[in-house]
């Protein structure tokens, strides 16, 4: 009948509002049948690993599971929930169900748990507001004196407010601690014994509402989501709020004992680690603790933005351990859910200060007691018994002076929220140092949308609470669907290639005919020439076709670069094409891979491991690189044409003419090596030492070390006469067929094994004749062509060693 009053021209409108609605997660969330039914047998969207199985993780794994995700929640404990724990405890006849993590529902109006609630047909219990306070010596506190004393208290915290408004920014480098105890020393010759120990109850219990010291919450911001509180009563949940986490578990699968240790994102995806096992995604969503995220078990790959470190530094994260106790019978009334105790000490102000009563909600006579500030980190050594002895003290204290028995417990627990690994404390708070913001900057999702985020902790309105955690988890499945929506639009665009993707791709082609940096098989070039080692690079890596072992099981090329000749030959004469992978880093990043040893392996093994970047083809970068191929190419052509991808500048006596041609000629001549002197002809070698040395003479022994395809690559010895008699310069030397006339060489001139000169030719063949290599140099790419004549398998063997002679143009700088 609704629908029947709408005008059709506004029904689109409607629609997009209730799909707004219900994607936000405002609307038709939770556990009734009509939602669990909507759910689809088979998803049809992308995967998403979620890590937690808290409050926060189960509502985001509904979410998309009724969006059509894919879902595999891991969960590291043998159980669900995370730090909202119901504990059966149980003895004699005596049953109940015990909240040893989340226990309240702060308001009713507008939480979600309180919709849950409802469609689980639970009736909550409303807190009541009444609540007792003993004395040290177990004496009740007079109530006119405990009214005198909250006035008091909250008179300073008042005063606290103001004062941060007069000091400003100043207010974020102080502690709520420090302000209050200046205040309260205004009144210290005022105030008697009881009264301290009342006011430090009252400080107890902020800390315990903040799960954190006062002397690290900061002045400014400690309060910061105060006008966000959620309206109605504080309620229990009849029979444990575990009940909620079962209803929301049932269906999802949930993989437990899964202890994540990495967690790799990139481009095309993300892998998690857990144990020996890698579950592999498109998206992951991480719901641990903020402690857990402080404490640095989970390696993120790349790492974290420095901003969200910075965030997860900054904000504080406290303790509130509890001692459970389950009775024969209730000895304390029924009359009311909390009452408190004092003490004498300020230290351990929080030690059992507040008791809460689930007789009425437990099914059956269960009591606890809470232990905060100091004392919760404390209690995390204390024995148990020893705690349970303590506590035991109290409560005689209080009940046996009115003539009521304290029976001993039937079982008792102690809970150690701070030496869980799971959790590494209780809930988050603003410490000094930090704000609302990095509540913000926690929930900002990572790596493209690949990485989210959430929990209590990511926050900033709710944070502390069971609905907070439960609210991050329907707004990151939000996130989530948003952009895996937008990267299937993007995908269907890119399935279509546009003139401008050809072209890019063309520049950049040219691009990487000069790279910036290149080593090994990898060429890197940076998006603008300054110092800023955050801006961006792309990395190419080159792989070659099919290659076969020489008659000494070398792999040829394994530590060659991609530039060397034996590349070109591979591809010209086995008919083997060349494969580009290419990624994004930053220029650090390629910097610190430049200086990465052992090989293209371990190169490509630092890429995956420490950087936790993956290999894509070109239309894998995507469109957002076009914009840094066209600022190279605009840098570029600012550039002077003597800049060398070497970052050498070519001198002018090294400027060679276009069109030079390169000749090596090599002859047959005997058993000896000799070499027919060419007095036009000058080798400029440059080394460790600036020294120009002009040679005269070269003897060249062929040396055979690897074969490419059915064509083996010779390796030189060059020897050197000069007028101080024969030295070695260089052994297992390599000539560069495609190298640029000033291109830079590793390598120390006169070392043992500096590498000077390549030639290409084939030692696997006894046929004679002479060897003649050519290559032309290419005005347009400022490169040597490949060859485009010669017989390669024309020189001997090793070991019947003829002599060749070299003649080369020009002067070569190495």
């Amino acid at each position: 009948m609704f629908f029947d009053v709408i005008p059709k021209h506004c029904n689109a409108l409607l629609d997009s509002a209730h799909n707004y609605l219900v994607s936000r997660g405002y609307i038709n969330f939770g556990v009734v049948p009509a939602i669990k039914d909507r759910i689809p047998a088979e998803p049809s969207k992308p995967s998403v690993i979620i890590i937690g199985a808290g409050l926060a993780g189960l509502a985001a794994a509904r979410q998309l599971m009724l969006f059509g995700f894919k879902v595999t929640v891991l969960e590291g404990r043998k159980r669900a929930g995370g730090r909202v724990y119901s504990k059966k405890m149980e003895g004699g006849n005596k049953v109940a169900a015990a909240d040893l993590g989340g226990s309240v529902l702060t308001g009713t109006l507008g939480n979600p748990l309180g919709i849950l609630a409802r469609q689980l047909s639970c009736t909550l219990h409303k807190v009541r507001d009444k609540c007792p306070l003993y004395r040290v010596d177990g004496k009740p506190v007079d109530q006119d004196l405990d009214h005198k004393v909250e006035t008091a208290y909250n008179l300073l915290l008042e005063k606290a407010s103001k004062l941060r408004q007069l000091m400003g920014e100043v207010s974020q480098d102080v502690s709520l601690g420090a302000a209050l105890e200046t205040f309260r020393q205004d009144y210290e010759d005022a105030v008697n014994e009881e009264e301290m120990s009342l006011f430090n109850w009252h400080l107890a219990n902020l800390e315990y509402a903040n799960a954190g010291l006062i002397s690290k919450l900061s002045l400014a911001f400690w309060d910061q989501d105060d006008p966000f509180d959620m309206g109605g009563d504080h309620c229990f949940l009849p029979g444990g709020n575990g009940k909620l986490v079962h209803a929301l578990t049932e269906n999802v699968p949930i993989l437990y004992e899964k202890i994540v240790h990495t967690i790799r994102y990139g481009t095309d995806g993300v892998q998690v680690g857990a144990g020996a096992q890698v579950f592999e995604g498109d998206m992951v969503l991480c719901t641990v603790p903020l402690g857990v995220l402080k404490g640095g078990s989970i390696k993120f790959m790349p790492e974290l933005p420095q901003r969200k470190l910075d965030g997860i530094k900054r904000l504080g994260f406290g303790l509130l351990n509890k001692v459970a106790m389950l009775f024969p019978y209730v000895f304390w009334g029924t009359d009311l859910d909390t009452f408190g105790h004092l003490t004498d000490n300020s230290s351990s102000r929080g030690e059992f200060f507040l008791f809460y009563s689930y007789a009425t909600v437990a099914g059956g006579p269960l009591l606890l007691a809470l232990v905060a500030g100091e004392a919760a980190h404390k209690f995390e050594t204390m024995p148990p018994t020893d705690a349970v002895t303590k506590v035991l003290q109290i409560l005689k204290g209080i009940y046996e002076p009115q003539g009521i028995e304290v029976p001993e417990p039937i079982q008792t627990v102690c809970t150690r929220w701070g030496s869980d690994p799971f959790s590494l404390g209780s809930y988050s708070n603003v410490a000094v140092g930090a704000s609302g913001d990095d509540y913000d900057i926690l929930a900002e999702s990572v790596g493209d949308g690949r990485l989210f985020f959430a929990g209590e902790a990511t926050n900033r309105r709710y944070p502390a609470t069971m609905h907070g955690a439960f609210l991050s988890g329907l707004r990151e499945a939000a996130n989530i669907a948003h952009h895996a929506k937008a990267r299937t639009m993007s995908l269907k665009i890119e399935k279509k290639p546009s003139k401008s993707t050809h072209y890019y791709a063309s520049v950049l082609d040219d691009l990487f005919r000069e790279p910036d940096l290149e080593f090994g098989s990898f060429s890197i070039i940076f998006a603008r020439k300054s110092s800023d080692l955050e801006s961006p690079a792309i990395l190419r890596v080159t792989f070659c076709g099919p290659q076969t072992r020489n008659h000494d099981g070398i792999r040829p090329g394994r530590h060659l670069s991609n530039k060397l000749l034996f590349q070109q030959l591979q591809s010209q004469f086995n008919n083997q094409h060349e494969l580009h992978v290419y990624t994004l880093l930053s220029k650090q990043q390629a910097l610190d891979l430049r200086e990465v040893r052992g090989g293209d392996e371990m190169r490509l093994n630092f890429l995956s491991e420490k950087l936790g970047v993956k290999l894509v083809g070109r239309k894998g970068l995507g469109p957002s690189v076009d914009s840094i191929i066209a600022s190279v190419k605009a840098e570029r052509g600012r550039r002077k044409p003597g800049t060398l991808k070497s970052g050498v500048m070519k001198s002018k006596d090294t400027t060679l003419k276009r069109k030079i041609v390169r000749k090596a000629k090599v002859v047959s001549g005997g058993n000896r090596t000799t070499s027919s002197p060419a007095s036009s002809s000058r080798i400029k070698a440059v080394g460790s030492s600036t020294t120009t040395i002009h040679l005269t003479n070269v003897d060249l022994e062929p040396k055979p070390v690897c074969a490419i395809g059915s064509v083996a690559s010779p390796s030189l010895n060059i020897r050197v006469n000069d007028d101080m008699g024969s030295k070695s310069v260089g052994s297992s030397v390599h000539l560069l067929h495609n190298a640029s006339i000033g291109d830079k060489f590793e390598g120390n001139f006169g070392s043992s094994a500096a590498p000077l000169l390549n030639v290409g030719g084939n030692t696997g063949s006894n046929s004679d004749g002479p060897i003649y290599l050519r290559s032309t140099y290419d005005d347009s790419t400022d490169t040597f062509a490949p060859p485009t004549t010669g017989n390669l398998a024309s020189q001997h063997t090793s070991g019947d060693g003829d002599m060749e002679s070299m003649m080369l143009d020009g002067e070569y700088r190495m």
